[in-house]
């Protein structure tokens, strides 16, 4: 009899277990489903942060066509703009303040910072952006020239 019982305890717990899980798949969210509103995929800045009050941004929301598939971020012009107000961001993933491709105008964009990288306990950064940020990510370089920062981008 305590067979049984201990049986059907388990059974509903590993139902429960396998339900949260994923059924085994431990990637992180699709590059369009992914945890943080930076980054996103986009087609224009009106899908971008779409948790956050209309204004409340410091700076101006963009979607990045150039980038693949878009990516949501905002103009910034330091670090502390990101994530500066409620509900833009969900993670507390690390995100910069960087110029993109060598342009003046600064971007939020997830961080793959050697200090970041080596906080979270990881010595790759690419393996950092697919654990963090998303699987289609890697690090790479802003191409902000003297301003240039490690940015997870797919």
């Amino acid at each position: 009899m305590r067979q049984s019982a201990a049986i059907i305890l388990l059974v509903p717990l590993s139902i429960l277990w396998g339900a949260g899980t994923g059924c085994g798949n431990d990637n992180p969210p699709p590059y369009n489903g992914a945890a943080e509103q930076t980054g996103q995929a986009c087609a224009n800045a009106a899908q971008c942060f779409p948790n956050v009050a209309p204004g409340a941004l410091q700076g101006t929301a963009v979607c990045l066509t150039q980038v693949q598939n878009g990516y949501c971020t905002h103009t910034c012009q330091s670090d502390t703009d990101c994530c500066a107000v409620p509900g833009e961001c969900l993670t507390a993933y690390p995100q910069v303040c960087s110029p993109y491709t060598s342009t003046s105008d600064k971007y939020c964009f997830l961080s793959c910072e050697d200090s970041d990288v080596q906080a979270a306990g990881y010595t790759d950064a690419t393996l950092f952006c697919h654990t963090f940020a998303n699987a289609a990510f890697t690090c790479k370089s802003s191409g902000g020239g003297s301003q240039n920062r490690k940015i997870c981008m797919p």
